[in-house]
């Protein structure tokens, strides 16, 4: 089976144009609880290798550096956008089974029960020779 990466964005969806943080505590709770759950199913499938949610923007800095001097550190991301990478689960399946697991991220309840629809990008790991084949 081959690795793929499931990247969550968050910002506003077809169901849903509140911000978190403004919603109602029992519909955090329910949120959060779902994606506790799905995590808890794919490590019990053996499918989980690791899942986080990830700071906001804020607290995100971006390096660039050339090998000359000193790097390069701002603050940041600040996308103009209202979309922000919010969390990645890395599981170990076929393309299909992954294509499943991002429909069910996706459909995470938002205020009032209701599926989010949130966008979940996925993407397969590149594989790399060896060390001792180079």
């Amino acid at each position: 089976m081959a690795k793929f990466l499931l990247l969550m964005n968050y910002g506003t969806t077809a169901t849903c144009d509140t911000p978190m943080d403004r919603w109602a505590p029992e519909d955090v709770a329910a949120h959060i609880g779902y994606q506790q759950r799905l995590g808890e199913e794919l490590a019990r499938n053996g499918e989980l290798v690791d899942a986080q949610g990830l700071s906001g923007p804020e607290l995100a800095a971006t390096v660039v550096f050339t090998g000359v001097g000193a790097p390069v550190v701002t603050d940041g991301p600040f996308p103009e956008s209202k979309e922000l990478l919010a969390g990645y689960w890395l599981v170990d399946a076929t393309r299909e089974r992954a294509l499943e697991i991002a429909a069910r991220a996706s459909a995470a309840p938002g205020p009032d029960g209701v599926p989010l629809g949130q966008p979940i990008e996925v993407r397969e790991l590149m594989s790399a020779p060896a060390a001792s084949d180079l």
